[in-house]
């Protein structure tokens, strides 16, 4: 059992529902069920702002929102992207929102994932850049769909600084080199694994969670009208930040215990939908 500091509610306020993707609104074929749809295109009617909120680039949560159809409303003209680095407005088709990883960061981590190995990414909105084509940079390219640019000159234009580095690799060796990169860079980088074989480097202090504070202040709604559903250690900080955090049945147990709700059904039985309908379209 999990221990929760707030007492379910059948009505919970609700002005911003912020969701992560994979694991979370997507389910195991990488889609929005019919379900979950309905109960967000209702909650945007219904003036809630409903913004994804993930690890991707913003060309890769487009196919996404058009799912939805719910971009051309004020209530989903937001996106979160790259875990909190990027809000974009697809209304004004423009970033708000923006931070970056100092390129020294970028250049330590590069050349400590070549001790392990390892090659490394950066990103921009429509593509991947890289320094090799390997079946670890292929894998993130073919599970965004974005374009892929392998970079000659890959140390010299890491000096431009980017939202975020990515470097993919077997799970046990992510481990050890995340380790390393902790002690590295202390509090001035924020570095987690998002999947078993992503390990991912951000600003400091910056996550899906300080991107919601920022966007609800833009807008002028209280923290405690804010929702977040995650199921992954990225998804940390919208949980905790979040007025109501809810973690997936599917999710970590490390996110469970830090959320204030855990939804239940998964992310196949589209449990964020069951959860919207239960506790937030209600009167």
């Amino acid at each position: 059992m999990y221990n929760h500091s707030k007492t379910p509610a059948q009505h919970l306020p609700a002005k911003i529902i912020a969701l992560d993707l994979d694991d979370t609104l997507l389910d195991s074929h990488q889609q929005i069920s019919d379900e979950n749809v309905r109960a967000l295109r209702r909650a945007a009617a219904l003036g809630i702002y409903v913004v994804l909120c993930s690890g991707r680039a913003e060309d890769a949560i487009l196919p996404f929102v058009r799912r939805l159809e719910i971009a051309g409303m004020q209530a989903g003209r937001f996106i979160i992207a790259v875990n909190g680095c990027s809000i974009f407005d697809l209304h004004e088709r423009r970033r708000i929102y923006s931070r970056t990883v100092a390129p020294e960061i970028l250049l330590h981590a590069n050349r400590r994932a070549k001790e392990f190995g390892l090659v490394t990414e950066v990103y921009d909105p429509d593509t991947i850049h890289t320094e090799m084509d390997t079946k670890w940079t292929r894998l993130d390219v073919d599970l965004c769909h974005l374009k892929m640019d392998v970079v000659k000159d890959y140390e010299d234009f890491l000096k431009q600084g980017f939202v975020k580095m990515l470097i993919p690799g077997e799970p046990e060796t992510l481990l050890k080199l995340q380790d390393v990169l902790k002690s590295d860079f202390g509090k001035n980088a924020n570095v987690f694994i998002s999947k078993p074989y992503f390990l991912e480097i951000l600003p400091a202090d910056c996550g899906k969670g300080e991107a919601i504070e920022f966007l609800a202040d833009h807008l002028g709604i209280e923290k405690n009208a804010t929702m977040g559903f995650g199921d992954s250690m990225n998804d940390e900080s919208m949980i905790r930040k979040c007025g109501w955090g809810v973690a997936m049945k599917n999710g970590l147990d490390e996110i469970k215990e830090i959320a204030d709700f855990v939804t239940e059904k998964t992310n196949d039985e589209s449990g964020v939908a069951h959860f919207i309908t239960s506790h937030v379209l209600t009167a």
